[in-house]
């Protein structure tokens, strides 16, 4: 039983020890452009945390798309913000103040189990875009 136990609790503490903690800055002008997440396509696993920080003011995050059983999410205006990944999936997500600009990314957790509603709302995302179109499909087209 003890030696039950002691296995249990190293496969807990080894999951959690490998969990990766990615930071998302909220950008005024980044690598691509105006309006941007940095990184903008992030590919992690369940466990894994994001963290989206307000480099510049005016910014927040809102999600559009997350997989099955997971909660969406919405942060405060110029507030750090974690985000515990915690299905398989594809998250997409935008600033809701600079959606037209196309401010905007995708979390691939793992399998992409819902790939097909992510590529369709974040191609109509882009497509609304009144800058920056082809952004969101650049990014659907990392998804494997």
């Amino acid at each position: 039983m003890k030696k039950m136990m002691l296995t249990g609790l190293a496969v807990m503490l080894s999951s959690t020890a490998f969990a990766a903690n990615y930071e998302v800055k909220m950008l005024n002008h980044g690598a691509d452009g105006g309006m941007v997440f940095e990184p903008a396509f992030i590919k992690a696993n369940v466990g894994d945390t994001v963290t989206f920080v307000p480099t510049n003011k005016g910014h927040w995050v809102q999600s559009k798309v997350v997989p099955e059983g997971a909660e969406k999410f919405l942060s405060k205006e110029d507030e750090q913000f974690e985000l515990k990944l915690t299905h398989e999936g594809v998250y997409v997500y935008v600033c809701p103040p600079h959606r037209m600009m196309n401010m905007s990314g995708i979390i691939q957790v793992g399998t992409a189990t819902n790939k097909e509603k992510a590529e369709k709302v974040a191609l109509d995302i882009d497509k609304r875009a009144m800058d920056n179109k082809g952004r969101l499909k650049k990014y659907i087209e990392q998804i494997k």
